[in-house]
């Protein structure tokens, strides 16, 4: 039964194989193709090169943006520890009858600060994703016309083609 399933599959395969027609012989191109095609490479060469050129500029800006965030958190996190260490100082201070009254008012400052580095976190990573999606709206953009050049680049080797 081996034997036959593998002569089967054999004939099958060497009869698909001799079935196909052989490829048709490339026409030679004519001159005015050969230019066309020359120019097109050449258009889409440049596309690719400033489409890499912005690629590299979005990828630094939004680099440039991710660190701005970061030292802009980092510092209002340092301030914000400043006033809570500040208020934990003065409690620690204070006379026992006025512990609590110091208490409270540095609870206050501390809410206010704590407030202040949340707004500074929440507009630094606002500023941050406008810069990304600037950037990825740019390398999107840049992509876009390196492929209409592509497309240009082919019209015009069809083009002279029919000459």
């Amino acid at each position: 039964m081996n034997k036959l399933l593998a002569t089967l599959i054999g004939g099958l395969l060497a009869a698909s194989a001799y079935a196909q027609t052989p490829a048709p012989s490339p026409m030679p191109a004519s001159p005015a193709v050969v230019k066309a095609q020359a120019e097109g490479d050449k258009d889409v060469a440049k596309a690719q090169a400033a489409e890499a050129k912005t690629v590299a500029k979005a990828d630094e800006h939004s680099a440039k943006a991710a660190d701005a965030a970061h030292k802009t958190k980092a510092k209002a996190h340092h301030k914000d520890a400043k006033v809570h260490i500040d208020a934990n100082a003065n409690t620690a201070k204070a006379d026992p009858e006025d512990k609590m009254k110091v208490e409270a008012k540095g609870d206050k400052k501390v809410a206010k600060a704590d407030l202040k580095e949340e707004k500074a976190a929440i507009k630094a990573d606002a500023k941050m994703d406008k810069a990304v999606t600037e950037a990825s709206a740019d390398k999107a953009m840049a992509a876009a016309k390196t492929t209409e050049v592509k497309a240009a680049a082919a019209a015009d080797v069809k083009k002279a083609a029919t000459k």
